[in-house]
């Protein structure tokens, strides 16, 4: 190994393998780590603990298992000072609250996938109730439609909602292929050792795991958030954002992104997607069915008029469902702005979005099964306007201001 990563203080002294901050010239006993993201991970564990510290990672040479080319700092190494029992009792306590902020942060999580999913279930259950009591099966059969309602919403609620599932899981390897992100695993420049530690420290506040982080080629200025799980997420950003924003407008923007994970709004989106599919496909069938037995005369199995009318109907419903989930990707986009002003500050949040709304001109160039998941997207009106993705950047501003 010929270089490695070690950790320095505003001091200009060095994190030791014994605990404690050294000087440069003991480097037998300065800690260093062959990976850049080990390091971060080390710095961000010593700052949870001591918020008064101001450190960066720094690269080195190796040489006999020692650190080399270490600086030399002018600034004596302090002597700790014995902690007093309720100073003891206090950091004691302090650890035990952010323990039990995360586990009750990812308990909130669990429990807010499990009342949707509850709630999707239960919808299913009374919409077939609701066909039972007012005996529509009879209805149907009277006017020679036979059709068993319950058995088709079953089936369309098993293939809708696995669909979706499929979608969300594949999701990551989606992105990266269809946007070209470079997954950063060790920084090459300062910008990337600045995304790394600026994402590590906004996941560490949202209380989420470390997302995987990327950078994709393309002039806008765009990131995006996605996969399944909130703790193995994947967070890119576009090369254009990096090389035009100000780093407290990046961040703010990274904060947004880090707000659509922590929020789970990959999971709940995919829930609220399995559910419309599966009304579609049951209400497409059962129309399609209809005028198959009714108008078309169809005794046996299904005619041609059967196939026709079904896939029509569920283009006309497909499209008035996604008015349904669009309208909610918005609402997702609000709180997600609200989450980035609580992470990385309000007046960086709307500059940001300012920002972006001063680059509206600049194509919009995130493939269209990702645009639902960028922090920006293409103007639309009258019918397209119920159809986006996002809201306008303007009332986004606005909703920020009156908070």
């Amino acid at each position: 190994m010929s270089g490695a990563f070690v950790i320095r203080n505003q001091l200009g002294h060095y994190w030791s393998k014994p605990g404690d901050w050294i000087l440069g010239d003991r480097s037998a006993q300065v800690a260093f780590w062959e990976h850049h993201d080990e390091a971060v991970n080390m710095l961000f564990e010593l700052g949870s603990k001591d918020t008064a510290l101001r450190g960066d990672v720094a690269l080195c040479g190796i040489t006999n298992n020692k650190p080399t080319d270490l600086e030399i700092s002018a600034h004596p190494t302090p002597v700790p000072a014995a902690q007093s029992p309720d100073e003891t009792l206090e950091s004691e306590a302090n650890e035990l609250l952010a323990l039990a902020m995360t586990i009750a942060l990812q308990g909130a999580h669990r429990v807010r996938i499990l009342l949707f999913l509850g709630t999707n279930i239960a919808v299913l259950v009374l919409v077939s109730l609701i066909f039972n009591l007012l005996g529509l099966e009879g209805i149907l059969a009277n006017n020679g439609v036979d059709l068993n309602l319950s058995s088709l919403l079953i089936f369309c609620a098993l293939f809708g909602f696995s669909g979706s599932f499929i979608s969300l899981l594949l999701s990551k390897w989606m992105a990266k292929r269809s946007t070209s992100v470079r997954i950063i695993t060790s920084a090459e420049s300062r910008d990337e050792q600045w995304l790394l530690e600026t994402v590590q420290s906004l996941a560490k506040e949202a209380g989420i795991g470390m997302p995987e982080v990327g950078i994709f080629p393309s002039d806008a200025s765009n990131a995006f958030a996605t996969g399944w799980n909130r703790n193995n997420a994947l967070v890119a950003v576009s090369t254009g954002l990096l090389r035009r924003f100000e780093q407290s407008e990046a961040r703010a923007v990274l904060a947004h992104e880090i707000g659509h994970v922590a929020n789970g709004d990959m999971i709940t989106l995919t829930l609220l997607q399995g559910i419309v599919n599966t009304f579609v496909m049951f209400f497409a069938r059962i129309i399609g069915h209809t005028v198959d037995r009714v108008i078309f005369k169809t005794q046996r199995g299904y005619g041609f008029g059967y196939f026709i009318v079904t896939i029509l109907a569920e283009i006309i419903l497909g499209i008035l469902a996604s008015t349904i989930v669009m309208w909610f990707s918005r609402f997702r986009e609000y709180r997600a702005d609200e989450a980035g002003a609580q992470l990385a500050g309000s007046t960086n949040m709307i500059a940001a979005l300012q920002r972006l709304k001063a680059e509206q001109g600049l194509a919009q160039d995130l493939p269209g099964e990702m645009t639902a998941f960028g922090i920006r997207s293409a103007k639309g009106s009258g019918l397209t306007a119920l159809l986006r993705s996002h809201p306008p950047l303007d009332d986004r501003i606005l909703a920020l201001q009156r908070q």
